[in-house]
């Protein structure tokens, strides 16, 4: 039997497109219900109306980070409604075990006109607080946003980052069995979020369920051990935290090496055996390949590698096929081309993400820009941490201690 917190099984939720809310009269109610009664049943869809999510399962147990990713429109933000109670499902069933945590519109129940501290205890108790417990953290939940100065200060005198801030280390500060998060990890200064992440790092390591979702890949593999991504409404890809990202980024492309219209390219990375790789070893041998069709072919094309650690967004390497004294290559109209980028994954364990640039060899012009062309992970375990795998060794010998004769 699954010991899973979280349970989204078989999930069915549609809407109808420029459909409004509206209070309506006594009158009008009745003619509601009853034109309800006799629509279709909930697995058919009427005019106007549309899937946003379509048979969509998952589950999460104690201790798991889910990242949810996926373009706009995918269906994120309404796996969090249905988790949260906010809708229903039309089919299927959603269901959350426990104490229930969201961090989603962190500041949104602030009275603009009530000081922090008094914020403090109107969002505590909204989201399910007790006075008492509330007052137990209350300084820890202040210092942690870091509004010391300015607790007795009504928040409508706060940054947008202060309230967001309070309103963060709020909702940090609860003790629950199951947290959802819909990007609010993008809060405050970079310090902050470092020490927004380390929390809910902390949550997950004390057995918290996690569901975050989110566009940041920093942030989802910082945090996240599985990874769904949807797709109009749709499971594209459920699997490990490598896989989904590599899987993300292909869909962005959303291209096939046979179906290379103009102005696109297909770009995968493969392993020292020639095939298609999510995760290399350190300092493994891989390939970049790259079949592009050219917007333009008046002239000699080139093409550039840029390759970034996703958990720190730092260029790990950068070069132009110019630099490494590769011909420019001249096609014809009706032509494709094939680049091929050889080069050793010395990169210390983590996930990284590859920018594919073609570019005018007279000029150096972008003509096509992929970013990002392909996503890989690197699984290396020697190194403790740094950016670079340099296959250090080290021996001892044990060595005679000589003196001098006075």
């Amino acid at each position: 039997m699954s010991n899973a917190v979280v349970t989204f099984e078989n999930v069915w939720k549609k809407f109808r497109r420029g459909e409004r809310l509206q209070l309506m009269a006594l009158r009008d109610i009745i003619p509601s219900l009853a034109a309800r009664a006799f629509r279709r049943a909930p697995s058919q869809l009427e005019a106007q109306e549309f899937w946003a999510l379509n048979d969509v399962s998952f589950e999460v147990k104690p201790g798991e980070a889910l990242g949810v990713i996926g373009p706009n429109g995918a269906g994120k933000s309404t796996v969090l409604k249905l988790l949260t109670k906010i809708m229903k499902p039309n089919l299927g069933q959603c269901k959350v075990k426990g104490r229930l945590g969201t961090l989603i519109e962190v500041a949104a129940g602030f009275h603009p006109d009530l000081t922090g501290g008094e914020n403090v205890y109107l969002q505590g108790a909204i989201m399910g607080m007790k006075k008492a417990e509330i007052a137990r953290k209350f300084d820890e939940i202040v210092e942690f946003a870091g509004v010391t100065d300015f607790i007795d200060t009504p928040v409508k005198r706060y940054s947008s980052g202060m309230n967001a801030r309070l309103g963060f280390s709020i909702a940090a500060h609860l003790d629950p069995d199951v947290l959802l998060i819909d990007e609010v990890l993008a809060v405050g200064d970079m310090a902050f979020q470092e020490k927004c992440i380390d929390r809910m790092q902390r949550f997950r390591d004390m057995g918290v369920a996690i569901v975050f979702v989110s566009h940041n890949l920093q942030a989802v593999s910082s945090l996240c051990n599985k990874v769904l991504v949807l797709r109009t409404g749709k499971v594209h890809l459920n699997g490990t935290t490598d896989e989904g990202i590599a899987g993300y980024a292909q869909l962005l492309q959303n291209v096939s090496p046979g179906k290379v219209s103009r102005g696109e390219a297909f770009v995968e990375i493969r392993n020292s055996r020639g095939m298609p790789a999510a995760t290399l070893e350190g300092g493994e041998q891989a390939t970049l390949h790259a079949i592009v069709s050219p917007p333009r072919t008046d002239m000699p094309l080139a093409s550039a590698l840029r390759i970034r650690r996703i958990e720190t967004g730092e260029i790990m390497f950068f070069t132009t096929s110019l630099s490494l004294g590769c011909k420019a290559a001249k096609i014809e109209s009706h032509e494709a081309i094939e680049f091929s980028w050889t080069f050793h994954a010395n990169l210390a364990r983590g996930h990284y993400s590859v920018e594919f640039l073609v570019l005018a060899e007279p000029t150096r012009e972008v003509v096509l820009r992929l970013n990002p062309a392909a996503v890989f992970a690197v699984s290396e375990s020697e190194s403790q941490r740094g950016l670079v795998y340099l296959q250090a060794s080290c021996s001892s010998t044990t060595a005679m201690a000589t003196s001098s004769a006075e």
